[in-house]
């Protein structure tokens, strides 16, 4: 072949094979100045063909690496794959060199149309899409930078190419054409050396795709002469500098399956480079790998000033000399263990001993945020998008919702009309499986709040992608599913859970055949124990109207016959019960209470406007006393009242396990439907010598177990102290190791202070001649007979001052 000459030195014609290990800043400023050195006609990149039209958009000013290509198939979004680049990726330095000096640039490496046929399926909605980096081939059975690191008398491979490539100093770049060009020959030559040794070894995908690349070298030889760069995994170098028959490499790629794919630039992010990696160990500090790649000088001086600037921002008192002392101190490191820079291990000993005091929790926070990093990239609006990604970028930007890839929480107040939007939007993506809000705990009270963990990951593209066939825009694309779920739903809990996420989305035009869908399966649906968890989501779902401007109507019919066929068919089935029967129905008259409850709050107008103006007040609905707003009797009186009168068969049939009568009989008392006194007999039949040990365990956990405060209860009532009491001391001493896991597991769920205070009062025992109440039983010290109606007045002043900021208690409500 004939040379040419390049700036006084003679560099061949032949293909220039710049071998390169994927997202290592060493490799990128060596390809950078091969290129600069070399100035080839045509640069040829390992990825994907179909990105060919996409590489024109690398030039954008506004786009931002870390970014990936994305491809997925069209009638089967699920199936996609990433080819990330980073700022410091070879490639990415490769495609903006030829970008801003106007020489060609090509993919050559297996379209995705072949890879994307060739993979499995997505793992359906909510599996992540699997990534193929550019480097996806390496082989399983040969890591030749471990083989390289070996033979050089390194232990650790990472460390051994480091020191070799990506620790070598920005300053040291070498300028001549020879020496700029010298690393990949090498690299060439120890490559071909351990394919020899080793053969081909690789992934059994890797011999097609190399017959690829070389017919594509073919063809751009033909168009551009000898002159032309590649950029590709060292492993493949070898096999491209190989002579063979085109007739030879066609055969290999006869018979690969084929589909129809799109693909488009996505954002990226440093995170997501740490987790997925190239040539077995990876990047685990992309963070690391960009500052080495950007600092122009002084690298470990300039990482040592971004920490300090960091534990500052902390709060962490890093003065100068800490940084001065941090670099002496990573310096000498490299200097003891022999590598030529001080490397991320060294630094991070030095910040460990030297800012942050021995302590790893500040250096958990340097490798979150410095070593691994926050970076998010961006896209121009000009990359080619599906119709619901642009749908739902413009719906971000009117909503003022930024992706970010660092969880955050935001509170929304459903009264104003960006918040609400905001609600509905993300309620929508998860209808779609797109997760990226996920519903927390609201900081404040009152329906009408609202908070959300926001999370964007990459591999939400392509859930939207996914989601695209339902429709243009997230509304009708949400919509479409919706009414897709309700007819294929078979279990009348997924029809009551999708309507009420179609009532928090929004989706008016899906509701009409939600409703069918739901009236259909309750009116079919027998089973007690499905009606009972049908019906809390229904209930909650009737709050939304006043909030969310919904129309409920709707829902009250279907759920006021559930509420009737539960009331019927309850008390038969609590009878025959095992343990783990009764503990799941226990569960479920919980919900079915809470769910009559809010239907009867809801039933009325006047107590629906009174808990209207409640919520604007800034208090919780929830919390206004049931029937306070109306002296007439509702349709709501009726519900609580057939729903107490099932509660009492409950509570007094001696064939109901005692755990579901226990908590019935709780719930009577709280909701004033039994007083004291009864509560205390129907205790005292229960813990009767006569009832077996574990039953009346049983009955004391349904009593006193769960969030329901029973142990406070037990504190102000000495009368169900005392019958507790009695009744645990008189267990006999062969059945009592049986309750006792019982009693400890109630009792377990119990505030520490409350544990202590029932303890005291257990070991004081009654007070000597103190009789409190009706019943006659003695009382514990601190205890009255009743209630002191002057010193509860007291205290209403004060809650008042409190709730409503007011010092006259005539102002009050009572």
């Amino acid at each position: 072949m004939s040379d040419r000459t390049v700036s006084g030195a003679q560099v061949s014609d032949a293909p220039l094979l710049l071998g390169v290990r994927h997202h290592g800043p060493g490799s990128a400023r060596a390809v950078r100045a091969a290129l600069d050195a070399a100035r080839p006609a045509a640069v040829l990149i390992e990825g994907p063909p179909e990105g060919d039209a996409l590489l024109p958009l690398a030039a954008d000013p506004r786009m931002r690496p870390p970014v990936a290509l994305l491809a997925h198939a069209l009638d089967d979004p699920g199936r996609a794959a990433f080819w990330p680049l980073a700022e410091f990726s070879p490639e990415w330095v490769a495609i903006r060199w030829a970008l801003a000096h106007g020489v060609p640039v090509r993919f050559i490496d297996l379209p995705a149309a072949h890879s994307l046929a060739l993979k499995e399926p997505s793992g359906g909605e909510g599996a992540p899409a699997p990534e193929a980096p550019a480097d996806e081939a390496v082989t399983p059975a040969v890591d030749p930078i471990r083989a390289l690191a070996e033979t050089a008398g390194y232990d650790d491979p990472e460390r051994w190419w480091e020191d070799v490539v990506e620790h070598r100093s920005p300053a040291a770049t070498p300028r001549a054409p020879a020496d700029a060009l010298a690393p990949f020959a090498v690299l060439a030559e120890a490559m071909t050396a351990l394919r020899e040794a080793y053969g081909d070894g690789g992934h059994p995908r890797d011999a097609v795709r190399e017959a690829y690349m070389r017919i594509q070298l073919r063809t751009a030889r033909k168009e551009f002469g000898d002159g032309v760069a590649v950029v590709c995994g060292a492993w493949h170098v070898p096999a491209l500098a190989t002579r063979t028959t085109l007739a030879a490499d066609r055969s290999l790629l006869k018979g690969l399956p084929k589909v129809k794919t799109g693909m488009t630039w996505v954002p990226w992010t440093h995170r997501r480079l740490a987790r997925h990696s190239g040539y077995g160990a990876g990047i685990d500090s992309p963070g690391w790998y960009g500052h080495l790649f950007a600092a122009a000088d002084r690298p470990v001086e300039r990482w040592m000033t971004k920490v300090a600037g960091l534990l500052r921002e902390e709060d962490r008192p890093v003065s100068t000399a800490h940084v001065i002392e941090a670099v002496r101190l990573a310096e000498t490191l490299a200097a003891m263990r022999g590598r030529p820079l001080a490397g991320l291990g060294e630094t991070t000993d030095a910040v460990r001993a030297v800012m942050c005091e021995g302590s790893d929790v500040p250096l958990a926070l340097v490798r979150d945020r410095l070593v691994v990093g926050e970076a998010l990239g961006e896209v121009p609006d000009s990359a080619p998008a599906v119709p619901l990604q642009r749908d739902l970028t413009r719906t971000q930007r009117t909503l003022r919702l930024r992706p970010e890839p660092l969880e955050r929480q935001i509170d929304l107040d459903l009264r104003k009309e960006t918040d609400a939007a905001r609600s509905r939007l993300l309620y929508r993506l998860r209808l779609l499986g797109v997760g990226w809000g996920e519903p927390a705990e609201s900081r404040g009270t009152g329906t009408f709040r609202e908070s959300w963990r926001l999370r964007w990951e990459p591999e939400l593209h392509v859930r939207v992608a996914e989601a695209g066939v339902w429709g243009t825009t997230v509304e009708s694309a949400a919509t479409a599913k919706a009414e897709s779920q309700a007819l294929a739903a078979t279990a009348l809990s997924e029809v009551t859970a999708l309507a009420e996420h179609c009532l928090l989305a929004g989706l008016a035009d899906a509701l009409p055949v939600v409703m069918k869908a739901l009236a259909d399966r309750a009116a079919l649906d027998a089973d007690v124990g499905h009606l009972a968890d049908a019906l809390p989501a229904l209930a909650r779902s009737l709050r939304y109207g006043d909030v969310r401007a919904t129309d409920t109507a709707a829902l009250s019919e279907v759920a006021a016959g559930l509420a009737e066929r539960i009331c019927v068919g309850l008390p038969p089935a609590c009878t025959g019960l095992d343990a783990d029967g009764a503990e799941a129905l226990r569960r479920q008259i919980d919900g079915v209470h809470s769910a009559i409850g809010l239907l009867a709050a809801g039933a009325g107008p006047a107590e629906a406007d009174t808990a209207a103006s409640t919520e604007a007040d800034g208090t919780s609905a929830e919390a206004t006393p049931t029937g306070a707003t109306s002296p007439e009797a509702t349709p709501a009186d009726g519900l609580r009242d057939r729903w107490s009168a099932v509660l009492r068969k409950l509570a007094g049939r001696d064939t109901v396990a005692g755990l579901i009568r226990g908590r019935a009989t709780r719930l009577l008392l709280d909701d004033g439907r039994l007083t004291e006194d009864e509560a205390a007999r129907l205790m005292g039949l229960a813990l009767s010598p006569g009832t077996p040990p574990t039953d009346a365990a049983a009955w004391i956990e349904g009593f006193v177990g769960g969030a329901s405060g029973g142990g406070m209860l037990l504190v102000h009532d000495e009368r169900l102290l005392a019958l507790v009491d009695t009744w645990l001391t008189g267990v006999p001493a062969d059945t009592f190791t049986d309750v006792t896991p019982l009693l400890r597991r109630t009792f377990a769920a119990f505030e520490p202070a409350v544990r202590r205070t029932l303890g005291e009062l257990a070991r004081r025992g009654p007070a000597p001649g103190h009789t409190g109440g009706e019943g006659g039983h003695h009382g514990y010290p601190g205890f009255g007979p009743g209630l002191d109606t002057d010193r509860a007045d007291a205290v209403e002043p004060v809650l008042h001052l409190l709730l409503a900021g007011a010092a006259e208690p005539a102002e009050a409500t009572g």
